[in-house]
Parts: C-alpha cells; structure tokens; sequence
C-alpha cells in the first residue's frame, strides 16, 4: 500500500464515524493544501518533493509490534541522524509529519516511533509500567538504525520534546557516550506545580497504583488548552484520534512523577551538548527546571533559548512566527554541530 494512503486508511478503518474530519485534517500531511480549510496550516505545509518517506511495523524484543516512520533527503547524504521522542500521550504522526518534513528538506535524516502503547504501537494505550522499560525499547529501536552501515557515520543527535525530553535525557544518562547532541523542547524535568493534584492526593493515587496500575483515575486539566496559544491550531487537536486525551493511568502518572524527580537529581551528569527550548509562558512543564538543567549539567557546550509568552507546545501550537523562528533557531543548531562533528579540529 502506497504511504501516503496508510496512515488515513488506518484510522478509518478504526475511526469510521469521522471519515469526513479525518480526510481534511490528514489531507495536508499527505497530500497538496486544500484551499477549502478555514485554520491555517501554512507552518505545517513543507512540500514533500524531494524526501523520502517510509513508515513500517516492526516487532521488539518483548514481541511488541511497534510503528516507526523515517524521512530521509532523497537527492543528498544526510549531514546527521536526527531520532525523534514524542510527548505524552502523542504519536510520531499528525503533528510532527510537518516538523519531520521541515528538517528533511533542511537536509537531516529523521527516525521516529511510537512507544509501545501509544500512537500506533501495539500496547494499552498510554500505559507506561516502567518509564525506565519504555526508555529501554526506544533504545533497542534506534539502536539497531545507528548501526545501519548506511548512517552509521552519520553524526546523531536525540531530539525529545515534552515527556520526550525526559526519555531523551534517560537515554543519555543510560547511553553517555552514543549521542553527538539533544535538542530538548519544553522539556519535562518537571511537572508545573498547577498540573500535579494536591501532595495528599498524589500519595493515595501513589497507593492505588500498586492496586489499580491501569485504571484512570488521575484527575489532570485541559492539555490543549493549556500547551496551544494558537486558538485555530487548538482546535485541531480534536482530530488527533490516535493521540490519548483521557485522564493518565495510575501507574503511568506515578512513572511520570518518580522520572522527573530522578531527572531533578542528575541534572548535573548530563554531559552531552544541548539546545534547550522553552516557552517562558508554559505551564504544563516548567521552564524554571530546563533553566536549572541548563545551569547544572556538565557540558560546556549548551544553549537555552526562552521564548516571550510562548506555551508548552512551541512547534505546533504557537502562532507561525514563533514556529518559524524555533525551526530556525534549531535546524541553525544542528547545522552547526553536525559540521562540529565531521570536523572535530575546526
């Protein structure tokens, strides 16, 4: 089945009642602008031509049929590996078709998958029984692409958004010496205080979760609401159907917590060169923590860059100005550093 029709096909299939949403809202990924659409997608739109796409299912260690996606310059070599860790609930697709587009045709060759349980992955959706298992299986998968003789010489740089940012980091402190460079958009080091129940609340869910690992039980606030500034872009994450909009499961909320408390912990054995993002207006993760990552981790090649009344979701949910700008300031990054890394000396 050609790519371009799979991903639509998949979701109507499983998702029938709304084949009319889903066409529109898919449609840009895949296929030319439809004129006929009131939200803009004009930051989104990166024309295809020139980048090779492919997507696939492919079963882990633990027998886990897992979704991978890759975009790839089609005319030129790669000037570095780019491996992609999505946020909560999210998915390499939707949304970061149009990031993923964006950086191949800046010339960087991207790998991204879905978690186990999330997005298209086989799994209870949005169930993380162990943070550290997850961290595991994104390991094992991009392990196996770094060794491809095809990118093995390729510099490679994690590139973790949200709760991403939390696995690239564990990836890193796992793996200290694998990776040229993390690029780490609103990272989360650290729930906001406003996004974590009360301290008697989260020590009976803490309980409950030993009881009770998969239930739903966790209250937690508009997500939407509070990562997209962009009312028109807001909107359509309604249409994500493949992304988990429910209340967290017990034992996943409680992985969540202890990760970020154990990341707080090691800030300063991160070693390997970073380009940090964050929206100084963000409430879902808080910026103070990727300011103090920035301070106390060890390496001396590090950059934060705070973005004026910007929220969480700084590539999908700003206004296009601000997107366009942290496109910039990242693939400006990362054309940097890739040539840092074929040229040592220089």
């Amino acid at each position: 089945m050609a790519y371009s029709f799979f991903l639509t096909q998949f979701c109507i299939r499983h998702y029938n009642n709304m084949q009319l949403d889903l066409y529109i809202v898919f449609s840009p990924f895949f296929f030319k602008p439809i004129h006929f659409m009131t939200f803009s997608w004009s930051w989104l739109l990166t024309p295809c031509d020139g980048i090779k796409m492919e997507e696939s299912y492919e079963k882990n260690s633990k027998g886990l049929e897992i979704f991978c996606k890759s975009w790839l310059p089609e005319s030129s070599t790669p000037k570095a590996a780019l491996f992609y860790c999505h946020g909560y609930g999210d998915t390499c697709s939707f949304f970061f078709e149009g990031i993923a587009r964006k950086l191949a045709s800046s010339g960087y060759a991207v790998f991204a998958m879905d978690y186990p349980g999330f997005g298209l992955s086989e799994g209870l959706h949005c169930f993380i029984p162990s943070f550290d298992g997850l961290v595991d299986d994104v390991i094992e998968h991009y392990s196996k692409i770094k060794e491809n003789p095809e990118f093995r010489s390729l510099p490679s740089f994690l590139f973790g958004q949200s709760m991403g940012g939390a696995v690239a980091l564990k990836i890193h402190l796992k793996q200290p010496k694998a990776w040229d460079g993390a690029i780490l958009v609103a990272p989360m080091c650290k729930i906001a205080d406003d996004m974590v129940p009360p301290k008697l609340v989260t020590n009976l869910l803490i309980g409950l979760a030993n009881v009770l690992p998969r239930h739903k039980l966790v209250p937690n606030k508009d997500l939407a609401e509070a990562a997209f500034r962009d009312l028109k872009k807001r909107e359509q994450t309604a249409y994500n159907v493949i992304a988990y909009k429910d209340k967290p499961r017990l034992q996943s909320a409680v992985e969540l917590l202890r990760t970020t408390q154990e990341i707080e912990r090691r800030l300063k054995e991160v070693s390997l060169p970073l380009f940090i993002l964050h929206g100084k207006a963000d409430t879902v993760t808080d910026p103070s923590v990727s300011k103090a990552l920035y301070e106390n981790a060890s390496c001396s090649d590090k950059k934060l860059k705070l973005y004026e009344d910007a929220y969480h979701a700084l590539l999908e949910g700003e206004p296009d100005e601000v997107i366009t700008e942290v496109f910039e300031d990242i693939i400006s990054w990362l054309d940097e550093h890739s040539l840092k890394q074929k040229h040592p000396s220089s």
